[in-house]
């Protein structure tokens, strides 16, 4: 026991990061509209290439056209649920990119 506490006893006092402030971290309820807006006309171009446009549809099939079985674990509908809502915020973002 008093290895343990040696190990995660510290004299320094570690730096505090603030990854929102750095600018590490996205977040659209801190960020002017203007970065909102360049991140939706980015996936819109992202998306518009022939080859976006193929990739994202890839991406509906395996989530949204995709069903679990009764007997599927819970695991397994939550992160498909989560896969989902991931499709569907690049979807959102994408419309309002164009439609702005």
């Amino acid at each position: 026991m008093k290895m343990l506490k040696f190990l995660f006893k510290r004299k320094e006092k570690l730096p505090e990061l603030n990854a929102i402030k750095a600018g590490f971290v996205y977040n659209p309820y801190l960020s002017r509209k203007s970065e909102l807006r360049d991140v939706e006309r980015c996936f819109v171009r992202l998306f518009s290439s022939e080859d976006g446009q193929r990739a994202l549809a890839h991406l509906q099939m395996i989530t949204f056209h995709r069903a679990l079985g009764p007997t599927s674990p819970d695991e397994h509908m939550r992160y498909l649920e989560g896969q989902r809502a991931m499709v569907a915020t690049i979807l959102k973002l994408i419309d309002r990119g164009r439609n702005g």
